[in-house]
């Protein structure tokens, strides 16, 4: 295996496990979204440490204004909406249910985004391996899920 694709598993390893974590605040403060608001504080600052820390060059901000205005907050909207929504539904879906429809979701977008280039990333057009692909991850989920 690969560093990135090592890194990709500890990346969606942390995620679960932050999600489980914080939907467990989310119930003891009575409130998914005050944990994702402290979450997302704590967040900003760790990362605004890391960024300041880093060795890595700065932006270039003099070109900051010809980037499109929606990629300054759609981000920001989309995540906290699947965060919250992340810490609402664990405690009434469970874990492994929730991160199961969850990824199901992130991979029907990925695969879209990736067949028509979207945000100028590489095109990867939809062939019918990976139709089939598609299909067998939701007859997946439908069988994790069935009771």
């Amino acid at each position: 295996m690969n560093l990135p694709a090592l890194l990709a598993l500890l990346a969606g390893a942390a995620i679960a496990t932050q999600a489980s974590m914080n939907a467990r605040l989310g119930v003891l403060l009575d409130s998914s979204m005050w944990a994702t608001a402290i979450v997302f504080g704590v967040s900003f600052v760790a990362m605004l440490m890391m960024a300041l820390a880093s060795s890595l060059q700065t932006p270039d901000w003099s070109g900051a204004i010809n980037i499109p205005i929606y990629l300054w907050f759609s981000g920001g909207l989309l995540a906290a909406t699947g965060v919250g929504l992340f810490y609402y539904l664990i405690p009434r879906m469970g874990l492994g249910p929730m991160m199961s429809y969850a990824l199901t979701g992130q991979l029907i977008i990925a695969i879209i985004s990736s067949h028509y280039g979207w945000f100028e990333l590489p095109i990867k057009p939809l062939t019918l391996s990976r139709s089939t692909g598609v299909i067998a991850l939701i007859v997946g989920i439908v069988l994790i899920n069935k009771d």
